[in-house]
C-alpha cells in the first residue's frame, strides 16, 4: 500500500499491479506492485513519485538520537556485557542495482534472503497428558544429551547403580532436585531415562559456584567418583551444553541492517505513539536506507486481561480493534522493508509455550507489506544470519531464581547468557513460564544463534557471549502503574540497529 500510494496515479498502478499478479493469484504483494513501478510487464505509463517522508513539527521536535553500543549511555543501570559491540564502519555505498521506494530508500530486494526455521504453528500435538510430558521431556533428554555426551564417558542411571564403590563414572541427566546438606555441600540428583542418581558437590571445589546457577530440568553431565558403597558420585567437574568458546558466527555478504524491537503494546493508555511516528519515519530517511529487516519478537498489543486491573489502563479495550490500531501503526514502516513477528504473553495466543503464531483473523488484520508471522520461538535467517527470536517470559524465572550478579532486570542480557548456556529458553518446568508438551521440545537451542534477540522485561540490554550477540530490545510502553506496582522502570522507545555483516549494534533512541 505504501507503494501503492506513494505513485503518481494510485488508481492505475494499483489497476495494473492486479493485473499483473494475474487472476488466480491469492494477493497481490509488493513484488507485484514494484514490477509496475519499476517497468516490468503491465506497468503504468505514469512517472513514480519520490517525495521525502512527512515529519510533522511534533515528531521533528524529538529527533532521534544515535547511541553506539560501545558506550551505556543509554541507560547508566545497562551493562553491555562480556564483549562490547561498537557501531560498524563497513563501506555505506549503494549496490549495483537498486530500486528507490517512494520514500527515497534505495533497496535490492533480490540481494536478500529470508528463511524461517522451528516454526511449529499448526504442528501442535499435546492433550496434556502424562504421556504427553514424558515424550517432550526424553526430547529435550536426547537433543542435549547429544551435545554432552562427547565431553565424558557417559552411563546410563541404571549401569552406574551396578558398578563397584570407588569406580570414575559420568552421567548426563535432567537437574531432577538440588539441596544443600547440613556440611554446606550440594546434592544434585541427575535423571536420565533409564532413573535416577545422587551427585555431591563440594563447598571447596572450584565449580561449586555453578551450582547457583542450576536451575530444575536443565540438562548437564558430572564426572567423579563413586564413594564406597557406589551410593553416591563425588563430583570433580560439571559441564553444560553451552556455546562453544571458539564459534564463529556467521554474517551477511553486504552490508545491511535489521531493526530488533519488541513490546509494543499498542492499546495501552501508556503506548508510546510519538516515539513510535519518529522511529517510522526515521525509517524512511536515506540514513536508515539499509534497514532491510524488522524483527518484532511480541507484545505487539496490550492484551486484555492480562494482569489484575488492566481494563483502568486500557485505551483500547477490545483485543482486535488493538490488532486494527497495531496494523495501522505497522503501516507507517516502509513497504520495502522486510517484517517478521513472533507472539508474545500479552497477545492473543495461548500462554503455554512454545506458542504458535496467531490465527488466520488476525494474519488477516496484521498483513500489512506481507509481515510474515511464525511461532515463539523461531529461527529467522537473515541472509545468511540465524536470529533465534524469543518473547522472553522465562526470563523473570532465570531472574528469580539465580544470584543477581548472574541475571537481573537491569542487565538482562546476562539472563540470556544463561539461557544460551544451558542451550535452551525455558529449562524449568512447573514454575512461572507454562510450558506446553508437544511430540517434541520446540524450546531446544539444537544450533548455536548468531543472534539472540528477546523482549518481554522491558529493559535494553545487550553484548556477546561466546560471540553470540544476545539483545533484548526494551518497549514501546511508558511505565504503567502496574509496573510501578512490581518496581519496573521500563527502557522505551528504543530500537537495536544490527549490522549484519559485522554483528556491530547501535542503538537508536526514539523517546
Amino acid at each position: 500500500m505504501t507503494l501503492i500510494a506513494g505513485a503518481a496515479d494510485p488508481e492505475t498502478t494499483l489497476a495494473r499491479a492486479v493485473e499483473h499478479a494475474g487472476a488466480d493469484a491469492f494477493r497481490v504483494t509488493a513484488d507485484d506492485v514494484r514490477a509496475v513501478l519499476d517497468g516490468g510487464p503491465n506497468a503504468t505509463d505514469a512517472p513514480v513519485s519520490t517525495p521525502d517522508s512527512p515529519v510533522t513539527p511534533e515528531r521533528a521536535a524529538g529527533d532521534p538520537s544515535t547511541e553506539s553500543s560501545s558506550k551505556p549511555s543509554v541507560d547508566p543501570s545497562t551493562s553491555t556485557g562480556d564483549s562490547t559491540a561498537v557501531e560498524g564502519t563497513a563501506a555505506d555505498s549503494a549496490p549495483p542495482e537498486t530500486t528507490e521506494s517512494p520514500s527515497g530508500r534505495r533497496s535490492d530486494p533480490s540481494l536478500r534472503s529470508l528463511s524461517i526455521t522451528g516454526d511449529m504453528t499448526g504442528q501442535s500435538t499435546g492433550t496434556g497428558e502424562y504421556a504427553d510430558f514424558v515424550k517432550v521431556f526424553k526430547d529435550r533428554y536426547e537433543k542435549l544429551s547429544r551435545q554432552l555426551r562427547g565431553r565424558v564417558n557417559h552411563r546410563p542411571a541404571e549401569a552406574i547403580q551396578s558398578m563397584s564403590g570407588g569406580s570414575d563414572a559420568a552421567m548426563v541427566g535432567l537437574v531432577n532436585d538440588i539441596r544443600s546438606t547440613a556440611s554446606g555441600h550440594w546434592l544434585v540428583e541427575l535423571e536420565d531415562t533409564t532413573g535416577t542418581f545422587p551427585c555431591l558437590v563440594m563447598k571447596d571445589r572450584d565449580f561449586a559456584a555453578g551450582v547457583d546457577e542450576l536451575l530444575m530440568d536443565e540438562c548437564i553431565a558430572v564426572e567423579g567418583t563413586l564413594s564406597d558403597d557406589a551410593g553416591i558420585m563425588f563430583v570433580d567437574s560439571m559441564h553444560w551444553p553451552d556455546v562453544p568458546r571458539t564459534y564463529r558466527p556467521n554474517t551477511a555478504d553486504r552490508h545491511v541492517q535489521a531493526a530488533l524491537i519488541s513490546d509494543v503494546h499498542v492499546g495501552s493508555q501508556e503506548f508510546m505513539a510519538d516515539a513510535w511516528h519518529r522511529f517510522a519515519d526515521w525509517l524512511h530517511t536515506e540514513e536508515a536506507e539499509r534497514v532491510e529487516y524488522l524483527l518484532v519478537a511480541g507484545d505487539m498489543v496490550e492484551g486484555v486481561g492480562v494482569y489484575p486491573n488492566q481494563d483502568e489502563e486500557l485505551d483500547i479495550v477490545d483485543i482486535y480493534d488493538q490488532y486494527e490500531q497495531f496494523s495501522e501503526h505497522l503501516k507507517e514502516v516502509p513497504g520495502d522493508i522486510e517484517i517478521v513477528m513472533i507472539p508474545g504473553n500479552h497477545d492473543a495466543v495461548r500462554l503455554a509455550e512454545p506458542q504458535p503464531g496467531f490465527d488466520e483473523e488476525l494474519r488477516d488484520i496484521m498483513d500489512v507489506h506481507d509481515a510474515r508471522i511464525t511461532s515463539n520461538p523461531s529461527t529467522v535467517t537473515l541472509e545468511g544470519v540465524n536470529v533465534l527470536m524469543y518473547h522472553g517470559v522465562s526470563l523473570d524465572e532465570v531472574i528469580a531464581e539465580l544470584p543477581a550478579e548472574s541475571a537481573s532486570y537491569d542487565d538482562p542480557h546476562k539472563a540470556m547468557y544463561q539461557l544460551l548456556k544451558k542451550r535452551h529458553v525455558a529449562p524449568q518446568y512447573g514454575g512461572h513460564t507454562r510450558l506446553a508438551p508437544e511430540k517434541q521440545d520446540y524450546l531446544v537451542m539444537e544450533e548455536v544463534p548468531d543472534i539472540f534477540h528477546t523482549g518481554h522485561v522491558h529493559k535494553l540490554g545487550w553484548g556477546k557471549y561466546h560471540n553470540v550477540l544476545a539483545v533484548n530490545s526494551g518497549c514501546w510502553q511508558a511505565q504503567t502503574d502496574f509496573q510501578k506496582s512490581v518496581n519496573i522502570d521500563p527502557d522505551s522507545g528504543y530500537a537495536p540497529i544490527v549490522d549484519l555483516d559485522t554483528l556491530d549494534m547501535t542503538v537508536r533512541k526514539f523517546s
